[in-house]
């Protein structure tokens, strides 16, 4: 019997799951190491890092294991699938953390102290730091925000703030506040109008009893920058061609694997969402330097591994699963492209 190692302690539950069920399959069979490694065409490094839980398998080395020891295909295919997408989510949060540290270095190098840190990363670097990073001054024009609430005050605030702004000030700024009240208000009697004409425009029925139908324009059309996304997804067709497929949502369940090839020890897929109506290039044991690139007639997209074994390129529209190619070219040299499946297989 194999004696494994502890599978590190920030595994997310279903990769560990995964990983101790893989165990379970070589133990089984009376396996070692390097005979799961001939009998299903990856290395014996690799295979040690999959059962030690340091690398997730892709699907092609899994259903290899299955096949090679009798088990089920099709359960162990399951799994896989919830450990990928519990893998990709930790390799988000990785990416989002390591995005702030290098924020936090880099305005601690430019002499930023004053600027309270953001709560949530919603960018680069670049656009985290604004305008060179240097904290704006407070506007002294006497406009007035939307109103907020106002926080307590003590008596002592008051005081101070009485010394620092006339007290005429505020007297001003009500006719504002009321002038914003008053275009609300009107905004919302315009608004419950319209709904109301709307409803008996929709509900109303002609002298034959028929229904009247509602207008066309009220309904936006399909594919159109209108039409609803599902949430956490930020584009679809040709809005996402040149972005990356894990910030626009259009990777993890959203995504299906349209075609794959085995480049030296690297797993290249073509990855293809139908809800983003997009594809892009994916590779996992790779090495860094590793250079991906996906293409259809019209469009292609490219990307690199810039660290660790996994990588994947920009997307490109596309209107079906077939459409696109990914090739790749390692750090060694090895180059290679996908061969589409006849079937398009879920992550």
């Amino acid at each position: 019997m194999p004696r494994w190692r502890a599978l590190p302690e920030e595994l997310d539950p279903q990769v560990r799951e995964f990983a101790e069920q893989l165990r379970r399959i070589v133990e089984r069979s009376g396996l070692g190491i390097g005979a799961v490694a001939d009998r299903t065409g990856y290395s014996k490094t690799s295979w040690e890092r999959y059962l030690n839980g340091r690398l997730l398998p892709p699907r092609g080395a899994a259903e290899a294991l299955a096949e090679a020891t009798g088990t089920d295909v099709g359960h162990l295919g399951t799994l896989w699938e919830l450990a990928e997408r519990a893998w990709s989510r930790s390799e988000l949060r990785h990416d989002v953390t390591m995005e702030a540290v290098r924020v936090a270095e880099a305005k601690a190098a430019l002499g930023v102290t004053a600027a309270p840190e953001p709560t949530r990363l919603e960018g680069r670097a670049a656009v985290a730091l604004g305008a060179e990073g240097v904290a704006a001054p407070p506007s002294p024009s006497p406009s007035p925000p939307p109103p907020a609430p106002a926080p307590a005050r003590t008596d002592g605030d008051v005081d101070v703030r009485a010394k620092a702004i006339p007290m005429e000030r505020p007297a001003a700024r009500r006719p504002a506040r009321r002038r914003h009240t008053v275009l609300l208000f009107t905004a919302g009697v315009l608004g419950t109008l319209l709904v109301t004409v709307s409803a008996v425009l929709l509900l109303g029925s002609g002298p034959t009893g028929a229904r009247t139908p509602a207008p066309l324009a009220a309904v936006p059309p399909a594919g159109s920058p209108a039409a609803a996304l599902p949430v956490g997804v930020g584009c679809t067709g040709g809005d996402c061609t040149g972005k990356d497929p894990e910030i626009m949502g259009c990777g993890g369940q959203h995504a299906t694997t349209a075609g794959s090839a085995t480049v030296g020890t690297s797993y290249l897929e073509v990855r293809y969402s139908d809800t983003c109506k997009a594809a892009w290039a994916r590779m996992t044991q790779g090495t860094p330097g590793g250079i991906l690139r996906v293409s259809t007639d019209r469009h292609s997209g490219a990307g690199r591994v810039e660290r660790g074994t996994d990588g994947h390129s920009t997307m490109v529209a596309v209107s079906a699963p077939g459409e696109a190619t990914a090739c790749a070219v390692l750090s060694s040299g090895e180059q290679g492209c996908t061969v589409p499946r006849t079937s398009v297989e879920a992550p």
